[in-house]
């Protein structure tokens, strides 16, 4: 049971109307207005969705992370590769912390001002996960 919501103000319905946070009991709640019916979805089950797609493209990407990492530290060695690929092994042992622990409201504003949306339908399922890409090599 989540006591806090993740992604509180980044949550979307189909109608890009933004998800309102309530609480059953002490578990977080997105809230979706469904023709004048407050549907409650468990924060949990949201964010778990959210946060497994996102870690599943640490997954894919992990040596470019990796590489990308080691460069902007400016520590190019074995074992500064070694610590952040161990690191990044370990993502699924952190989603519990999140979840725990919620984003900062910083962290979450910064977001949103990236253009990072989650878009959900009536059932709490995530449709997509708008979010900023890096411009192709060669746009300006």
């Amino acid at each position: 049971m989540n006591t806090k919501a993740v992604f509180e103000g980044l949550v979307f319905d189909e109608e890009d109307q933004q998800l309102a946070i309530s609480f059953v009991g002490n578990e977080a709640c997105y809230v979706i207005n469904d023709a004048g019916f407050l549907r409650h979805i468990s924060s949990e089950q949201i964010d778990r969705q959210v946060l497994n797609a996102l870690f599943g493209q640490i997954e894919e990407n992990k040596e470019a992370i990796t590489e990308q990492t080691v460069k902007m530290i400016g520590q190019d060695d074995l074992f500064t590769h070694a610590i952040i690929q161990n690191q990044l092994e370990n993502v699924d042992e952190q989603m519990d912390k999140i979840l725990e622990n919620g984003l900062p409201e910083a962290g979450r504003s910064y977001l949103g001002m990236l253009g990072f949306k989650i878009v959900v339908n009536y059932h709490g399922e995530v449709i997509r996960v708008e979010q900023p890409a890096l411009p192709a090599e060669g746009d300006e």
